[in-house]
């Protein structure tokens, strides 16, 4: 999730600072240069939010699934059976 995030967000800001260039008819050289820039800091930023992303979902499904096992298991069990010892002592 991390790459496609950075391969969003990085092209999106080098477009963003081209075209205010266009608009603003600013130095297109200069403009470039900054785009690049740009590029490389959004697609890092993209990076490290899609890597936190996905680790949160991945710790979220594994705690339900784990949630759910558990659940499955004490319904496998069957009804709590008192144990013997509880019998003997009344």
């Amino acid at each position: 999730m991390g790459r496609a995030y950075a391969g969003i967000l990085g092209p999106l800001a080098f477009v963003t600072v081209v075209a205010r260039c266009l608009v603003r008819g600013g130095d297109t050289v200069a403009a470039v240069g900054t785009a690049s820039v740009m590029l490389f800091v959004f697609s890092a930023l993209g990076y490290i939010i899609g890597s936190v992303a996905e680790r949160t979902v991945v710790e979220a499904l594994g705690n339900q699934l784990r949630g759910s096992w558990t659940t499955a298991e004490r319904t496998a069990q069957g009804p709590d059976v008192p144990s013997p010892s509880s019998d003997a002592a009344a």
